[in-house]
């Protein structure tokens, strides 16, 4: 009935359409979709989507509230049942933000399975994500119970981690993906939230776009087929009044070649469009500005790259990353495979259960044998190609960079920095990767392969000679960026790393990849950029303010900021500054958070604006005291306008509150040395040199601080141990022979001399130096 009146009501008014101002498209609801979308409308309310998030009622809510208890070292909490005006309401009594007991009413239902957790209302708008959540897998499963999502430490009520912290606030981490057309509306006045949506969970419209218009092209096509040709013509009627158009697999099918029994698809893919609108939520990105679902993703969003901390080096996924990152490094997604060809996009369940869904274009009198697979006892193409990771204590994730095993990877080139995973010792759990490793080259010099497949993603030696300083990895960088078989997330995480090799090789790839089509090709160059010099700076950022895509607009701007307006041509200081707006109101956009506003202040600071900038910084210590780069961002404006006493004080007072953090004490101990308080200094360089054993700058600094200080033997020792963990080390190879050499020990000095002329063999000083050193 709803839709009928609705349709009825639009047709009335279509006539008047044709001499007025195209409507705002507008969000309409899923009820509305549902006559002419049955099967997708009953297939959608069986999904996840549905029940992303609920009101808290006897139906949606899976957790014990009767009488439940949960002892987390000592704090029990308690999940009970209040009934109020012939409805149940659910509470839970547990440590609020002082640390104290305090009873809370369950308000929302997030999320179904294998884990649901439930939202709290506090003051300013704000929901909160308790961390306690219910598993909802089966008893035989292991579920059936309530788990901490922090297991393994205590969680006191002034970590980060806290419930009622901002790490798990709802409005600014988790809301955007559970509700249709959510507007986080952060006010920064009243440091309050006017958060909203239209539809309570992920419905039609989140992936469609608002659908009013297409609700008139509907009633104009099914009531009336006379209506004026100016009507029917209207821009409002592109695409039938959709937004996001998702066709991409339309009249789509996948071949297979009958002799390499390949599959093919019958079309190339020349659009990202329908990854990009899952991409949304199903990667680890940072917004930066309201979302319109018809734009290109990195309008809206910045995704991460395969930076250390949330990938191995081969990119398999290590922190929660969400799928796209993972899915844009295989060979399945260059071949053109979207997220729909093994996922209905309405049910959001897999088109096929298991290795059925594989099958539908790898046939199985080809995969699914012992020539393939090379296991007795048959396997999964799950179990080999998409591994899974546990997140949120429960949650089995299948990594989607459809990769080949590499044991390989895990012995011979990256077992002694790291612990990088491979599917076979994920169930040969006993045995060593070199035995994997062993058992691979064995099978493929019994099978009629020439030679063993290592897959396409070829970057992790690359990577990961980046990530650990080993010599040659500038070269490894380069070579990798110019392979255009290379996944482009590989390339890009490549080419953000030419920032530490600024020299003119780095400057002429930087000017090519510029201009790549790929946008974040475009970006990850400019943030290279940073350490140039301004020449280059200018020369390469300055045409990028004029991007189409907001993400690298507003990177180039940032970059420019520090030049003064009267180096800009006149007639593009508009431009620029309009970029430079846009950078701010991306970082006001999430205000809220101590990244953005240290974001600012590092930007005031290079306009130097300092009271601005110190404004910034004081802001981000205020929303999250542990948050160190704002400890050091105002260290170092302090310091540099002449308040060096000021700016040790600032960082004593973070020391005061994560006393062993080595960032904090390596920068109160360079405060100390332009003091020159020496024997200060050298305490804290050492607390940062000792708390971080694997920061080789760190070593490097406190090694010639103690050299300085006539310590030098004791600087030596530390460079050597350094040494012996990064062999290859130029910065630490020239302070051993450095220092040897100005101690008077010449034999020492040579000896480190000869092994840099192995990594820098042009080097003419070098070489007049191992010359005298020889005499």
């Amino acid at each position: 009935m709803k839709y009928l009146i609705y349709t009825f009501l639009t047709f009335l008014s279509l006539n008047s359409l044709a001499n007025e101002t195209i409507s705002k498209n507008n969000y309409v609801g899923y009820q509305a979709c549902t006559e002419c979308h049955q099967e997708e409308v009953k297939q959608w309310l069986t999904s996840q989507h549905n029940q992303a998030m609920q009101h808290a009622t006897q139906v949606t809510v899976l957790g014990d509230f009767n009488q439940a208890t949960f002892d987390n070292y000592g704090l029990i909490t308690t999940f009970y049942i209040k009934n109020a005006n012939n409805k149940s309401q659910y509470w839970v009594k547990t440590d609020g933000p002082d640390g104290q007991l305090q009873d809370y009413e369950i308000k929302y239902t997030f999320g179904i399975y294998p884990l649901q957790q439930y939202l709290i209302e506090f003051p300013g708008g704000r929901l909160q994500a308790l961390d306690i959540a219910w598993d909802s897998r089966t008893k035989k499963q292991g579920g059936q119970r309530w788990y901490h999502l922090h297991p393994d430490e205590k969680i006191e009520s002034d970590d980060i981690l806290h419930w009622t912290g901002q790490n798990l606030n709802w409005n600014y981490m988790c809301a955007f993906c559970h509700s249709t057309n959510l507007e986080k509306n952060y006010q920064s006045e009243t440091d309050s939230y006017q958060t909203s949506w239209s539809e309570i969970n992920v419905s039609c419209e989140a992936c469609h776009g608002p659908a009013s218009n297409h609700i008139q092209w509907a009633a104009l096509n099914k009531n009336d087929k006379t209506t004026s040709t100016t009507i029917h013509d209207s821009p409002l009627f592109n695409n039938m009044g959709l937004s996001n158009i998702l066709n991409e697999r339309k009249n789509i099918q996948w071949i297979i070649d009958p002799i390499s029994k390949q599959p093919q698809r019958s079309q190339s893919k020349d659009s990202q469009h329908e990854i990009e609108t899952c991409a949304r939520c199903h990667s680890r990105r940072s917004q930066i500005g309201h979302d319109s679902i018809d734009q290109p993703l990195m309008n809206s969003f910045r995704p991460a790259r395969l930076t250390s901390g949330l990938y191995y080096s081969d990119g398999q996924i290590r922190d929660e990353v969400y799928v796209y990152g993972s899915f844009v490094q295989s060979k399945m997604h260059q071949a053109g495979v979207t997220c729909s060809d093994c996922h209905d996009p309405h049910s959001a369940t897999l088109k096929l259960p298991g290795d059925l869904v594989c099958n539908q274009c790898h046939m199985p009198e080809t995969y699914r044998t012992e020539t393939h697979h090379f296991h007795k006892t048959d396997v999964t193409c799950l179990d080999c190609h998409m591994p899974t990771t546990t997140y949120m204590g429960v949650d089995d994730r299948h990594d989607h960079s459809f990769r080949i095993p590499r044991p390989d990877l895990s012995d011979k080139i990256l077992s002694s920095k790291t612990d990088i995973p491979n599917a076979c010792n994920k169930c040969h759990t006993v045995n060593t990767p070199q035995w994997a490793d062993n058992r691979i080259t064995e099978w493929t010099e019994k099978s009629s392969k020439k030679a063993q497949n290592t897959g396409l993603q070829q970057f992790a030696p690359a990577l990961f000679a980046h990530q650990n300083q080993l010599a040659g990895a500038e070269l490894l960088l380069y070579k990798l960026i110019m392979d255009k078989n290379q996944p482009v997330i590989s390339r890009a995480t490549a080419l953000a790393e030419l920032g530490s090799y600024p020299d003119q090789t780095s400057v002429k790839i930087l000017q090519t990849q510029l201009n790549d089509p790929d946008p974040a090709i475009r970006l990850a160059a400019l943030e290279a950029l940073v350490t140039f010099d301004d020449k280059f700076k200018m020369a390469l950022a300055f045409p990028k303010i004029y991007d189409d895509v907001r993400s690298v607009r507003i990177e180039a701007a940032r970059i420019l900021s520090t030049f003064p307006e009267e180096k800009i041509p006149q007639q593009a200081r508009k431009q620029l500054n309009d970029a430079k707006q846009e950078y701010i109101d991306a970082q006001l956009f999430n205000a809220e958070r101590p990244e953005s506003q240290t974001n600012l202040g590092n930007y005031y600071f290079d306009l130097k604006q300092f009271k601005k900038s110190e404004t910034a910084y004081r802001q981000a210590l205020k929303l999250q005291s542990q948050y160190i780069p704002a400890y050091l961002g105002l260290a170092q404006l302090l310091s540099q306008t002449g308040r060096e006493s000021e700016s040790g004080a600032i960082l004593k007072k973070g020391l005061s509150i994560i006393p062993d953090n080595p960032e904090l004490h390596h920068a109160l101990g360079l405060s100390y040395i332009r003091q020159k308080e020496t024997a200060l200094a050298l305490i804290e360089l050492q607390a940062a040199a000792l708390n971080a054993k694997n920061n080789i700058r760190y070593q490097y600094v406190y090694a010639i601080a103690l050299s300085s200080a006539g310590q030098i033997e004791e600087a030596l020792q530390i460079l050597k141990e350094t040494l012996e963990q990064f062999p290859d080390n130029i910065q630490i190879l020239i302070a051993l022979t450095t220092t040897n050499r100005d101690a008077g020990k010449n034999q020492e000095a040579l000896y480190y001399a000869k092994k840099l002329i192995v990594i820098m063999p042009d080097n003419q000083d070098l070489k007049q130096l191992i010359r005298d050193l020889s005499n």
